[in-house]
């Protein structure tokens, strides 16, 4: 056992490298009520890449009414220009409609990311559409990005369960996650928003994306971990053939308009399992640590990832 790190026992039918999709300075600090300064946003995300993550989520273009925290974007991205021109890290941002779309672009942004709902009634609180409408709104927004050579993630959310409409039909997430992909994004990410997700119902629902034609290496998966679930299901997906997987440092995070969605699968825990798997990420987990740690200082409070407060406790 190296120190810091669990011992590696590789698990058969594992994919030998896996890619975070590092989410903590958009999903994980859009909650936050007290302002956090650009400058910090900024550090935060350099920080992020020093440690080793080649995929980090930096902001949305949205309405600044909705999302306050995020209302600094055009601020933000261009003081990450460094960062933008090394080949090795990507930054994509999330934009919910064409005026988001035109921001982002205008900066320079080329990986973009829609956010849709499996269920009406979160499409309704989120978006004030119905799903078809949403898909609707997409279409010109993931025309137009993909037509300017931009990489486009298709974000799906509760696609395990509802906390309006409860358990989601497998069937009715399959097809508005078809639709979204019919649209031409590059890539789908299923989004466990309440954390309710369980490893059959997991497995079971990439199956079933699998028999749309919806390819494996398409998806990636997005975890809360309101009952414990997230590493059990990430494990699963894993053992689907899934290698991209989305997490925030520090456990950050959840979602404005769904209460009972608590944190992140936080990033450190994930890297913990995947170093003990002897699966490749390409993060230094002690240099993430000090990062969350660091920005749990500037939050003024604790982490909430486990691995975290193990690892700063140690070096106490």
């Amino acid at each position: 056992m190296t120190e810091g790190l669990p011992m590696r026992v590789p698990a058969e039918g594992l994919p030998a490298r896996v890619r975070i999709h590092e989410v903590g300075a958009r999903d994980g600090l859009q909650n936050e009520k007290a302002v956090v300064p650009t400058e910090v946003k900024a550090e935060f995300i350099h920080r992020l890449a020093v440690a080793g993550l080649t995929t980090i989520e930096a902001t949305s273009f949205v309405h600044p009414k909705w999302v306050p925290q995020l209302a600094d974007a055009e601020q933000l991205f261009p003081m990450l220009g460094d960062i933008a021109d090394d080949g090795d890290v990507a930054l994509p941002v999330l934009v919910p409609n064409e005026r988001g779309l035109d921001r982002a672009l205008a900066l320079g942004a080329r990986r973009i990311a829609v956010f849709g709902s499996a269920t009406e009634t979160f499409a309704a609180r989120n978006l004030n559409r119905t799903v078809d409408e949403s898909l609707a709104m997409f279409e010109p927004v993931v025309a137009r990005a993909k037509a300017g050579g931009a990489h486009v993630r298709g974000y799906l959310s509760m696609c395990f369960g509802d906390p309006w409409e409860g358990a989601v039909p497998v069937a009715q997430v399959v097809r508005v996650a078809k639709a979204l992909m019919d649209l031409g994004c590059d890539e789908l990410s299923l989004g466990d928003t309440i954390g309710v997700a369980t490893p059959g119902h997991v497995q079971a629902l990439l199956s079933a994306l699998n028999e749309e034609g919806i390819a494996t290496g398409t998806i990636g998966v997005h975890f809360h971990d309101t009952y414990g679930q997230a590493l059990s299901n990430t494990l699963a997906a894993l053992q689907h053939g899934v290698s991209t997987v989305d997490a925030s440092a520090g456990g950050l995070g959840g979602c404005p308009y769904a209460r009972s969605a608590t944190g992140n699968l936080a990033t450190e825990d994930l890297v913990w399992m995947l170093e003990g798997l002897g699966i490749h990420t390409g993060v230094d987990l002690a240099e993430l640590t000090a990062t969350s740690v660091w920005l749990a200082a500037q939050l003024g409070r604790p982490s909430p990832s486990r691995t975290v407060r193990a690892l700063s406790h140690e070096e106490q």
